[in-house]
């Protein structure tokens, strides 16, 4: 018996499973032969949040390529609740074939593992980076009549009158409570924290000069900025944002060393065969690469990323102990 026997196009499903025994014989596994016809069915990929936010624009922009370069069709399946947790947790717990596979990024990666006693993964342990594609700065933002100019300013006056100052947040536990949370506590200033459920509540109060500072993703931030219905501050990448040329870093305005953008990318559970997560890697890479992809990015305010696969887990690695560290340290827990 010889190989094209085995694999032949016309072999019925009975005479493969007669011939798994000569396998042996050829020096084949059935595992390396099922593999071998990787991805052979529809893939599915989890987005832990609603439709229409930030994971699930960039779910649905790498999907729609990765399925044309894979030749399989891909299904984006919205599983929310508890913040990011249901469908992060779905996907820890997804078989480890490669045909599930988690949309994360800085909230339910490295966040969450700060922000929960018993979380009910891991991030580091249960699931391995297939390729991050897009990262987001924030925009410190304040109500266009604060007597306040810039980041300096605003923290001298706040370390002079503690508790005079607040900052709205879209919820306890989100990116735009812990970032900045994160920057008043190692500048040694108090404000007040304002929680809303959801950012468009929060605007309507820092438009109505109702709350005084809110930090939201520059991408959606800068109509406001561009409008002047509110004035920009501080932007939170280790990069100035080409959005907002003329505002400095965090960094660059001396009150903390903290930087933070938020990148969004695939990963699959930890125990994925190593030739499929190659495989996905691979693929996904030049989906990433993409001129039309990047430039979609960048429109919608995000900067391209273009990392190594061992760029990618060090920087995985380092948001997760830097930012669970931080968040433990400030106090902070989901609600």
């Amino acid at each position: 018996m010889n190989k094209e026997q085995i694999f032949g196009v016309n072999a019925d499903r009975r005479g493969i499973l007669r011939a798994l025994p000569a396998m042996g014989m050829l020096g084949l596994t059935p595992g390396v032969w099922a593999q071998g016809g990787y991805p052979n069915r529809p893939l599915k990929v989890i987005v832990p949040q609603p439709p229409g936010g930030g994971f699930d624009f960039v779910a649905r922009a790498l999907a729609e390529r990765l399925s044309k370069s894979l030749g399989q069709s891909i299904v984006v399946e919205n599983r929310s609740g508890s913040g990011t947790l249901v469908g992060t947790d779905a996907a820890a717990k997804a078989d480890p074939d490669g045909y599930s596979i988690l949309v994360g990024s800085v909230s339910n990666i490295a966040l969450n593992m700060g922000l929960y006693d018993k979380l009910s993964y891991d991030s580091l342990r249960d699931f391995e980076p297939v390729g991050l594609a897009v990262s987001y700065s924030y925009t410190l933002m304040a109500r266009k009549d604060l007597p306040l100019n810039s980041l300096k300013d605003l923290v001298a006056f706040a370390k002079a009158n503690p508790g005079k100052l607040s900052y709205a947040s879209a919820g306890v536990g989100s990116g735009q409570h812990v970032l900045p949370a994160a920057l008043w506590h190692l500048a040694g200033t108090d404000l007040v924290h304002v929680p809303y459920r959801g950012a468009q509540a929060a605007y309507l109060d820092l438009l109505g000069g109702r709350v005084d500072l809110f930090f939201d993703l520059s991408s959606t931030a800068r109509v406001h900025v561009n409008a002047g219905s509110v004035k920009a501050l501080a932007v939170s990448g280790a990069e100035r944002n080409p959005m907002h040329p003329d505002v400095p870093t965090v960094v660059e305005s001396g009150v903390a060393n903290l930087d933070l953008e938020s990148w969004f990318g695939y990963f699959v559970p930890k125990r994925t065969p190593m030739d499929i997560q190659d495989r996905l890697r691979n693929e996904l890479a030049k989906v990433i690469a993409q001129p039309d992809l990047q430039e979609t990015f960048r429109k919608a305010g995000g900067k391209p990323l273009s990392l190594n696969a061992d760029q990618t887990r060090a920087l995985v690695r380092r948001d997760v102990e830097r930012w669970s560290k931080l968040v433990r340290d400030i106090g902070i827990k989901a609600e």
